[in-house]
């Protein structure tokens, strides 16, 4: 077989990455997942603005403009949230390559709480996305949810499905058709038509984009997945031949208005003309990232979603050298916010994402996955990652990504005080919702819980370059919701020596953590691994203040704290939960005084990993408790006679360790069965209510 030069270097390039195995696979994914941050943060303050309001008020969008418009860089949003929370259902189906739609349709319904996460909720017949999710909730599966025939073709074929498929690309490195596939299914659960030709043509080239970096060979790849007579088609057959005729992609912008503009097609955004903002940045960009941000971004539209998608595509060609021309990657800090009813991975960054990312892509292989550091949650182990990890005092010192003794098998975090300082240097990563963003209103609620607890043993690994001295801190919110600290007993570590550093984090007395940090008094610092892992023991009083309130995962339609009870979690129809803590808790016991009122059933849920994925024990027919497990469908473990009545106080105990549960009411125990059919291994735990009211006291939480 006879290769041009281009053709011979994609095929050693494909030979070389087109393995999740190969080392390369996974820098390549960090940069992808950094490039749709990228991109969504810097287009969404001009989300729906038109081009000729983006040129009068900036000229040419060459940078973020957060500030200018008076925004936040780091928020909530559905193209972030949806592309990565929607790719669990690998994770929750066992990494199946023939995982189904209706598989990817019952993830949506675990992840969302309705109203709150990762969709616009603009309603039934206006939002494609809260359309499909009432179809899903009402029992339809998808592919229906998402057909034109049941949802009519204008509101099946909007941008949404474009917008979170970027992730089914980077698990299929150098296998267009495979991405493709995967898209079909994810797409098709909320549209059809043009809108999931859209989605498959760029998840093929965000796959092909591992081994291919010619742009117009992108493009063949891309449509190459949909059929030669779709709309999809056309528009790229278009705008390819304008780009031929004419380099001018402001021409070729006056073009796609008069052939494919928003005049064309009814609905509150449709996929055509956005994609075809991608496909003319991505030609007329040349490969450069810079230039095509610059490109999809001025050009209007919605910004947000089409300077994602063209930022993950490029971040995948051109790999981390792709932000190097200015500083794209010092503001967000790998920052980002992943809203869902699964509370404890809501604040993540871009590193841990990733790792998840290049696990689904390995997994899905047949091949383990990976787990940096023994599964550290700050390992650092990507070229520049920081992982939220930033000075609160930059005129005292710096914090950068770095090497110990040049060893890149040695990545962490440098810091270096400045040793003119009057003050030490601090250098944090949010664990919860910061000070900064506690007023954020986006259309995007944060649900978020804390990732770490008083009672949670922390370890750091630290390194000296001479001597240096310091102390762990913590921050946490107050009764009027300010910031109050806490420190750990100072430390000092000696040249070249690893010394790990354990603190007990200590009782905040229900107030949440936000920040933990390093306080640096003297010296240069190496920080290799920060990790907890532990359940801890803590508790959950009501205390003064609101940030208290919102560090529950809320998904009812009532929550109401009185005084020392949580007086009323009410659900009007359905089932509700108050979720606390993380999915990868396992063996504990949750202890709680519970008020059954006037409800059908509720109770205390544990292995919580989203509002169908849990085993709950509830207080149900009038003289019965029941052990529940809710996994594709509810089901009955057990059921026992008590004589519980409306109204009275009961002190609960739930224990889950293995597979076995058991049930203590007034330190009796009533009710213990073992799970020996696909037994949920871990989760949080919540308070469950089905159609009505439940009362609640102080939970307590302890590890097993």
């Amino acid at each position: 077989m006879i290769f041009d030069s281009g053709q011979q270097r994609t095929q050693q390039r494909r030979e070389r990455i087109n393995s999740p195995t190969h080392p390369q696979y996974a820098k390549t994914v960090y940069a992808g997942v950094l490039g749709k941050l990228i991109g969504v943060y810097l287009g969404r303050p001009v989300e729906n603005w038109s081009h000729e309001q983006i040129v009068q008020e900036f000229g040419e969008i060459r940078y973020y403009v957060h500030e200018q418009r008076d925004r936040r860089l780091i928020i909530t949003d559905d193209d972030i949230s949806g592309t990565l929370i929607f790719l669990r259902a690998l994770q929750d189906y066992g990494y199946d390559q023939n995982i189904q739609p209706k598989d990817i349709g019952q993830t949506w319904l675990n992840y969302l709480i309705e109203e709150k996460t990762i969709l616009w909720w603009g309603g039934l017949g206006n939002s494609t996305e809260h359309t499909a999710y009432l179809r899903l909730k009402s029992g339809i599966q998808a592919p229906q949810s998402g057909s034109a025939t049941l949802n009519s073709k204008i509101i099946s074929e909007q941008i949404g499905a474009q917008i979170f498929i970027d992730g089914w690309g980077l698990i299929c490195p150098g296998d267009p058709r495979l991405a493709a596939e995967f898209a079909r299914k994810a797409a098709s659960v909320s549209h059809d038509g043009e809108a999931i030709y859209g989605a498959q043509v760029v998840a093929a080239m965000v796959a092909e984009a591992f081994v291919e970096s010619d742009i117009d060979r992108l493009l063949d790849t891309g449509v190459s997945v949909i059929p030669p007579d779709c709309e999809v088609r056309k528009l790229i057959d278009d705008i390819r031949e304008w780009h031929i005729h004419d380099k001018d992609w402001r021409r070729s912008l006056a073009l796609l208005h008069s052939h494919y503009g928003y005049d064309k097609y009814k609905g509150q955004c449709h996929l055509i003309p956005n994609h075809g903002l991608i496909i003319l940045s991505l030609l007329h960009g040349a490969g450069d990232f810079d230039e095509s941000m610059m490109i999809v971004n001025t050009s209007g539209w919605d910004t947000d979603c089409n300077s994602g998608n063209v930022g993950a595509i490029l971040g995948v060609r051109n790999g981390l050298e792709a932000f190097n021309k200015q500083d794209w990657r010092g503001p967000v800090a790998d920052r980002l916010y992943l809203p869902s009813a699964d509370p404890g991975r809501s604040i993540t960054d871009a590193v841990r994402e990733s790792v998840e990312v290049i696990n689904a892509g390995l997994k899905i292989k047949g091949e383990p996955g990976v787990s940096p550091k023994n599964g550290a949650r700050f390992h650092f182990g990507f070229a520049g990652s920081v992982q939220g990890f930033r000075a609160q005092n930059p005129e005292s010192g710096s914090v950068e990504h770095g090497f110990w003794n040049d060893d890149e098998s040695l990545p962490g975090l440098k810091l270096r005080r400045e040793a003119h300082s009057l003050n030490p240097l601090r250098v944090a990563t949010p664990t919860f919702i910061p000070p900064d963003t506690k007023d954020m209103v986006t259309g995007y609620v944060l649900v978020a819980c804390p990732t770490l607890y008083s009672g949670h043993q922390v370890e750091v690994d630290l390194r000296a370059i001479g001597k240096a001295k310091g102390r762990l801190f913590i921050e946490c919110y107050d009764a009027a919701d300010e910031t109050q600290r806490f420190e750990g007993t100072e430390f000092t570590v000696d040249d070249q020596s690893l010394q790990t550093i354990e603190w007990v984090i200590p009782d905040t007395q229900g107030y949440p953590i936000h920040h933990i940090g390093i306080e640096l008094e003297e010296g240069e610092l190496f920080l290799e691994r920060m990790d907890w892992k532990n359940i801890p023991s803590t508790s959950w009083p009501p205390v003064e203040g609101t940030m208290w309130y919102r560090a529950w995962a809320n998904a009812l339609d009532r929550f109401a704290p009185i005084r020392d009870r949580y007086e009323y979690l009410a659900m009007n129809s359905g089932t509700g939960f108050l979720a606390q803590g993380h999915r990868e808790w396992k063996d504990y016991r949750v202890s709680c005084r519970v008020t059954p009122r006037m409800a059908e059933s509720g109770g205390i849920a544990v292995r919580y990993q989203g509002t169908r994925r849990y085993y709950a024990f509830l207080f149900g027919a009038p003289g019965e408790v029941r052990l529940e497990k809710a996994l594709d469908g509810v089901t009955s473990l057990a059921r026992v006679s008590f004589p519980w009545k409306p109204f009275e106080d009961y002190e609960v105990s739930v224990e889950v360790v293995g597979n076995k549960l058991r049930l203590f009411i007034d330190g009796e125990l009533i009710l213990q069965a073992s799970d020996e059919d696909d037994p949920l291994e871990s989760g949080a735990f919540a308070f469950a209510v089905t159609s009505g009211c439940l009362g609640a006291g102080t939970p307590r939480i302890e590890p097993l």
